[in-house]
């Protein structure tokens, strides 16, 4: 259990690892990673030790307050090292990815909120399920809750959870969607993540009879509004939370290209036992792959690296911005599955056997573009309406409608 570090102390700078050393330490899991990767999968679970590699190698305090123990680093590092976990095994970085991107959210949490989480120990791991699957009512003081919650990645090491939830006025109109953070003491896990792809990653579904959960421990979603907490955490939610996903596809599909390349390097075809890597159609393939990855990573950091600039001069990023955004990021799981498909349709029958890693990676990388954070087909609708004058529904990018001239 590590100390807790006091809202009144300073992290040593001299102790924080540079973007270089983090990169190198995700590097240097990769091997494990792969490793593991099939029982992983098998076992329907990321294993605690894998995760505990993920806390040893700091990567749950790229994203967390300085004030709570926290590095309090850019986004893109967490971004960057979430592409590099993906080349090992898409399971277990879509664990860290969805465990990792929580201790962002909390620098959006009053004081207390944190404290209730991470008094005892700030190395507590929070895990997730925000559709609003259960039922909410306001009552005194916060929120009562109850229902079945799905989908929780990670969830068998999760000492909390953020759940969503729809918010309601007196006549039963959604006024807001929250994110309401609840104790596992509260939940029971039910075992139903059965997949055919990232099966490995444990998203279960929690279940909560009742669940007193008080106003400090809830936020919206929605609502993008100005406060002064520091610069990193005045990006958009769905911004940063769509685009974590985003970058691990991202690093899923390069994994793709890693082993094709392994794969293709030693093969010969079957007709003349001459060199697979000598066909045109090989080659075409893999350069055709590499190009749609390295654009939707550029696309990604390029995205994160304009919203900064607003950031770090403490202003929100603008309406048009984020639409714009909502539409890079979204497009990626499309990019990355065309990617790792060009690859595996060059396998043949050798790839569809169970103990060739590119089928495994293939079926990830389609379950990870399923995600709603890769819906591009209704994202584009939507910029391309905003575009032509229409007004963007309420609840996607702020509690009311929002317009060109917004």
């Amino acid at each position: 259990m590590n100390n807790f570090v006091k809202p009144t102390q300073t992290v040593d700078a001299q102790a924080i690892p540079t973007e270089a050393q983090l990169l190198e330490r995700a590097r240097g899991l990769l091997p494990m990673l792969m490793d593991k990767a099939e029982s992983v999968e098998k076992n329907r679970m990321v294993s605690s030790q894998t995760i505990e590699a993920f806390v040893d190698a700091g990567f749950f305090k790229i994203l967390q307050p300085k004030e709570y123990g926290g590095w309090e680093m850019a986004p893109a590092v967490f971004y960057k090292v979430l592409m590099e976990l993906g080349r090992g095994c898409c399971s277990s970085a879509w664990n860290m990815m969805i465990l990792g991107i929580h201790q962002w959210e909390y620098g959006s949490l009053p004081e207390q909120a944190c404290l209730d989480a991470w008094g005892a120990d700030n190395a507590v791991i929070t895990a997730s399920s925000y559709p609003p699957f259960g039922k909410v009512e306001e009552v005194e003081g916060g929120f009562n809750i109850s229902g079945t919650w799905k989908t929780s990645s990670g969830c068998d090491h999760g000492k909390w959870a953020f759940l969503g939830g729809l918010r309601r006025d007196a006549s039963g109109q959604v006024i807001d969607r929250m994110s309401m953070l609840v104790p596992s003491s509260a939940w029971v896990i039910e075992d139903d993540w059965h997949t055919f792809g990232l099966a490995g990653t444990g998203s279960k579904s929690l279940v909560i009879k009742h669940a007193f959960v008080p106003y400090h421990r809830a936020h919206s979603l929605i609502q993008y509004t100005y406060s002064e907490r520091p610069a990193n955490y005045l990006y958009p939610f769905n911004q940063i939370f769509f685009g974590a996903v985003s970058a691990l596809i991202v690093g899923m599909a390069q994994g793709g290209i890693d082993e094709y390349i392994r794969q293709m390097s030693v093969r010969t075809n079957t007709t003349d036992g001459a060199g697979a890597a000598l066909s045109p159609y090989v080659k075409d393939r893999l350069g055709n792959a590499v190009v749609r990855v390295r654009s939707a990573r550029a696309r990604l950091l390029q995205m994160l690296a304009e919203s900064s600039e607003y950031v770090e001069r403490r202003e929100l990023v603008p309406a048009f911005d984020r639409v714009h955004y909502m539409l890079d990021i979204a497009r990626v799981g499309r990019d990355c599955e065309e990617a790792v498909m060009l690859l595996f349709k060059a396998t043949s029958a050798r790839g569809i056997y169970l103990n060739n890693p590119l089928q495994r990676i293939l079926r990830d990388v389609i379950a990870a573009s399923n995600h709603i954070t890769q819906n591009a087909d209704d994202t584009a609708g939507m910029l391309g309406a905003y575009l032509l004058g229409q007004q963007l529904p309420p609840m996607l990018f702020g509690l009311d409608p929002v317009s060109l001239n917004d």
